[in-house]
């Protein structure tokens, strides 16, 4: 290797160690404005995140409450899912999924009783003269969709999600 050669592998080495110690000296500041700022990005990214325990909610299944990890499918899938799966089941919920809940949601089904990990979005729409209440099983709020003077009214969404069954609350 020639001298130059050298020299030249030696410079770059001194100014990649200070370029790592310095950014180390950084990350050792607890109030670092860059590394506050990183910090409070990454938290907000991971807090937005529906993937893994972000995803993560409660959900009722025949008036037990359990752990759900949901996830929405892209809108093109869902479509496709919806027009050729008959078996889909059904997570009853009182506002979007992608929203706070008023109510906690109601699935249809658990994993060794019909369960699919598909799942379409049906909205809880409580009638006038109703006051809105929690629903913790499919069978009561079909009841309360069915009844002669219906106290819900349900709304199929496009939406469709893979949703796995955690665990018991």
């Amino acid at each position: 290797m020639a001298i130059g050669s050298k020299s030249a592998h030696v410079s770059f080495a001194v100014v990649a160690l200070a370029f790592i110690c310095s950014a180390c000296e950084g990350m050792h500041q607890p109030n670092a404005p860059s590394q506050v700022a990183a910090n409070s990005a990454a938290l907000s990214a991971a807090a937005a995140s529906t993937h893994g325990a972000a995803g993560q909610m409660p959900a009722f299944y025949e008036d037990q409450l359990f752990t759900v990890n949901m996830k929405e499918m892209p809108d093109d899938a869902s479509a496709s899912l919806i027009a050729n799966n008959p078996s889909i089941n059904e997570i009853y919920a009182s506002n979007d999924l992608d929203e706070e809940q008023d109510f906690i949601p109601v699935i249809d089904a658990i994993q060794g009783e019909g369960f699919n990990p598909l799942w379409r979005q049906i909205l809880i729409v409580f009638n006038a003269g109703f006051t809105p209440h929690q629903f913790t099983s499919a069978e009561d709020i079909e009841a309360a969709a069915a009844a002669p003077n219906p106290e819900i009214t349900l709304v199929e969404t496009d939406e469709v999600y893979r949703c796995s069954v955690v665990g018991p609350k």
